[in-house]
Parts: structure tokens; C-alpha cells; sequence
């Protein structure tokens, strides 16, 4: 039987071009939903990323920022305990209003499928908070639940206006539901996977969850595991032990490593786990790339299989134990966010201490663009849920959005050849010493061996506090003339 003549397929290149695309479309070959996808993963578009706009109202660190589920509000919190919302295009303040917090705001979030009416925050003081928009503008908040210690991120489930989680340094993670008000503790994270013994908990940096299975929560903090918890086997009235996670994932090399810990998280479309390791890099774990619930067990075992020849021979995937990398960028001084951009999550973005933000090529981890997005350190990176726009905010006041509208196309650069950049030194920011040294203590604790939750040596503590405290007695007029030629500069591990 004769078959139906059909049009050449193309190669792989030129799908990726935008001209050889439109012509599919045109002749029927591309349907139109796949060209628009197409079109707004287009990696022409990352290489024409620059700042659009700058929101400066606020009059701290911006420590949050998010899209509205239409992309066209954005919010975000700050150091001044306030939460903005914007018209993130044309630069305008449509509301802002007091969190009801008492220290720095982390995270705000809109829920869904509340008319941008709903609001949940979390913040250093540890509490997490409801805001309600009124119709005359009013906006009165509500305490719903608190930690011991400070309450990094919060969770929303997919599609729920009324569910949500959040995580603390207190290492609990907390399940929220706006019908009631209430929050039920769920549990502990603890450092040691063994049900037996004594065992401190983690302070937890991160929490998210899969978008395909909103019954899957991945936490991470100070120890090297990313634990995925699945919701399912919580029993409500308390009876179960639900504290003990149905999956971890961690690389290979970092297995067992006291000294490293996760700053975020993130779910990719296809159920991908990122994470973001402070003085380390950043790694794509596929969905059946776990270690299993006891990651040291599950070490010992693949590592008594043998070689990597042996494991060939036997038929197992090597690969599924090797998770891609992403390198060049640096987090060390702060707890930075890890995110996926474009439409069907193409790219991998986060910020560094060296004040760009940091672009990779998903599938590959080819880097692709550093942009200079803060004078100290970029933190946050939030996409757009439509198109190739990025809100980026850091240490500085305002808040910076990218968008695709360079006329030329940036250089490609290679990640070794980026040049150190001069900063302001990074003790400026603090108002008062107590906070400064409140920040260096929490950063050394998240630095501790992740099985030692015993107290700090006094000696060593006054020797701390007393370089703080001379550190802050600098004379600040020549702060712009002072460098960050080490810490703060990109490397390539």
C-alpha cells in the first residue's frame, strides 16, 4: 500500500531556530500550541535577558519576591517588615502594608485561586502569618503558627487555595489549612535516619513540592540529604511515626559529608529534584534517582556491588546515580534560592556572592549567561509562570526585572572567565552589631557537623564576638573603595 507523502523532518538544530519553526507552523507541520511553547524556551530569548525595571520602595534587603498565577502582580518582602505588591511592567506600588512580623520577612506568597486577595508570609521571628486584602484596602493579619528559630520558606500545594506548609531552623515542618486557621505539626527533622539513639534535628533552609504529586514534600537544611516526606502516611490523629522520609537524595560524593548543607529546592515539571548546596554546586537528581529512605545503608550497599564495570555487566543504570551539575556560581554567605526557568523547565537559574545571576542549560548543564544583578549578593530568582521575565532581588533595596528585550544577543562567555568583581564589603548592610552577630552565629551553626547539636565553646564564642565587634568599629566612609577579591568571587570547583 502506498503511503501519504509527508515533510522532511528537519534536524534537532533547526527546531531549535525560530524561522525553520515558523515555517512548520505555517504549513501545518508544528501545531500552535507547541510553537508558542517552543518560542518561549527559545535560549535566543535567556541570551536577551536584561533589566527592564527597578522597584525601589522598600528600605531593606528584599528576602522574597513571587508572581501572581496571571504574571501580572508582583510581591515581595523585605528587612523593613513590609509586603509590596506591583505592577512589576510599569513600576507602580498597587498596595503595600505591614506583615504584622517583628523582624525580616523571607517569604510571602499569594494562594491560589483567591483573586490575589490571600497572602502567607513567614519571617526571622519565626512566625507564619495570614494577610487578608479587604475591599477598601485594609489588609489585617493573622498569626497562624510559629517556629523556634527563624522560618526560612513555605510551601504551597499545587492548586489548593487553602493548604499550605512551611519549614524553620527549629527543624519542624508545620501543615497549614486556611478553612480552620490551623496548623498541625507533622514532624522532626532529624539528622540521624535511625530509629534508634539520640538524634539532633536539622535546620531547615528549604521545603517543596512536586507538582505532579502534591503528596510528595522535600525538605533540606543543614545536613546533606534532601529527605522526601510523602504526605500520605501522616495519619491525622497522631498514631503514626511519620518522621522518617520515604526517599533522600544527595550526590555520591557528598554522602555522609558533615560540613556541607542544602540552601533550596526545587520541583521540575517531570517530577526532577534541584538542589543547592552551600560551598558547593548545584545538582539535577531524576525522579528515580534516590537513595532510598536510609541513604547510609543504601551507600553500602551499592558501594559492596563493585566497580562501575561490574555494574554495567549486571545491567543496573550508572546514570541514574550520577545527577547533572551545575558550577561556576558561588553560596556561601547567605541561604540562596534554586530555580528552574521557561515553559517546560529548559534552564537552571540562581543567584551567587558575587552579585550575578547565574543561567544553565538544563539538560546539560552547559552555562550559558552571568548577569549582574546586585552590588553585594543576588538571593532570590523568581520566573515568570508565562514567559521568559525574571524578578531577582538581593542584598540591595529594590528589586530587578528581566526581560528578552536586548536588541543584540550577549556574548557567550566561559564560566572560568568571568572577572572578580568589586563590592562593598559585606558588614555594610547591618544596622546594628547584635544583628551582624546574630547572622555570623547562625551562619556558623548551619556550618556545624550536622551530628553535633552540642552548645559552642564560650572561648571560642568571645573570640567571635570580639571580632565582630571590631569588625563593626571600622571606619565605613571608604566602604566603596573596599573589595571582596575571595569570598565573593565565582569559581569553578
Amino acid at each position: 500500500m502506498r503511503r501519504p507523502w509527508k515533510h522532511p523532518t528537519p534536524p534537532a538544530a533547526a527546531f531549535r531556530h525560530g524561522a525553520a519553526d515558523l515555517c512548520l507552523r505555517e504549513v501545518g507541520d508544528l501545531l500552535p500550541r507547541r510553537f508558542a511553547r517552543r518560542a518561549a524556551s527559545s535560549e535566543d530569548l535567556v541570551m536577551r535577558l536584561q533589566i527592564h525595571r527597578k522597584l525601589n520602595r522598600h528600605i531593606g534587603c528584599v528576602n522574597t519576591v513571587g508572581f501572581n498565577a496571571d504574571g501580572d502582580t508582583l510581591v515581595s518582602g523585605s528587612d523593613d517588615q513590609m509586603v509590596m505588591l506591583w505592577n512589576w511592567d510599569t513600576g507602580a506600588v498597587k498596595l503595600q502594608f505591614h506583615s504584622g512580623h517583628s523582624d525580616n520577612v523571607f517569604q510571602a506568597r499569594f494562594m491560589p485561586y483567591t483573586n490575589d486577595q490571600t497572602i502567607v508570609t513567614c519571617s526571622a521571628d519565626g512566625e507564619v502569618r495570614l494577610a487578608k486584602i479587604e475591599d477598601g484596602g485594609d489588609v489585617p493579619t493573622t498569626l497562624l503558627g510559629d517556629h523556634r528559630g527563624r522560618a526560612h520558606k513555605l510551601a504551597i500545594e499545587p492548586g489548593s487555595p487553602y493548604i499550605f506548609y512551611s519549614c524553620g531552623e527549629d527543624g519542624l515542618v508545620q501543615h497549614f489549612d486556611l478553612r480552620t486557621n490551623t496548623a498541625t505539626k507533622l514532624f522532626l527533622c532529624k539528622n540521624s535516619l535511625s530509629k534508634s539513639g539520640l538524634s539532633s534535628h536539622v535546620h531547615l533552609n528549604a521545603i517543596t513540592m512536586d507538582p505532579r504529586n502534591p503528596n510528595l514534600l522535600a525538605v533540606g537544611g543543614s545536613n546533606c540529604y534532601a529527605c522526601v516526606y510523602d504526605i500520605r502516611k501522616y495519619k491525622w490523629d497522631g498514631s503514626c511515626d511519620f518522621g522518617y522520609p520515604s526517599d533522600c537524595y544527595c550526590p555520591p560524593h557528598l554522602i555522609g559529608n558533615r560540613s556541607v548543607g542544602i540552601t533550596g529546592l526545587a520541583f521540575s515539571h517531570q517530577s526532577e529534584l534541584l538542589i543547592s548546596y552551600n560551598d558547593e554546586n548545584i545538582y539535577l537528581f531524576p525522579k528515580s534517582g534516590g537513595l532510598g529512605p536510609d541513604p547510609k545503608a543504601s551507600a553500602k550497599v551499592k558501594a559492596n556491588k563493585g566497580s562501575k564495570s561490574a555494574m554495567v555487566a549486571s545491567g543496573e543504570d550508572v546514570n541514574r546515580l550520577t545527577p547533572q551539575i551545575y558550577v561556576g556560581h558561588r553560596n556561601c554567605e547567605t541561604v540562596k534560592g534554586v530555580t528552574f526557568l521557561g515553559p517546560n523547565h529548559e534552564y537552571v537559574a540562581s543567584g551567587s556572592d558575587c552579585g550575578r545571576l547565574f543561567i544553565w542549560r538544563k539538560k546539560d548543564g552547559k552555562f550559558l549567561r552571568a548577569m549582574e544583578g546586585d552590588e553585594c549578593v543576588v538571593n532570590c530568582i523568581e520566573p515568570h509562570p508565562h514567559t521568559m521575565t525574571i524578578a531577582s532581588s538581593g542584598i540591595d533595596n529594590d528589586v530587578k526585572i528581566w526581560t528578552p528585550s536586548a536588541t543584540e544577543r550577549a556574548p557567550l562567555v566561559n564560566v572560568d572567565e568571568l572577572r572578580p568583581r568589586k563590592r562593598r564589603t559585606k558588614f555594610w548592610h547591618f544596622a546594628l552589631p547584635e544583628q551582624l552577630i546574630w547572622q555570623v552565629l547562625a551562619s556558623r551553626r548551619r556550618r556545624q557537623a550536622a551530628g553535633d547539636d552540642s552548645s559552642e565553646d564560650l572561648e571560642d564564642n568571645t573570640e567571635l564576638l570580639n571580632l565582630v565587634l571590631r569588625a563593626t568599629e571600622r571606619d565605613v566612609s571608604d566602604e566603596d573603595e573596599e573589595t571582596s577579591e575571595g569570598s565573593g568571587d565565582c569559581r569553578v570547583n
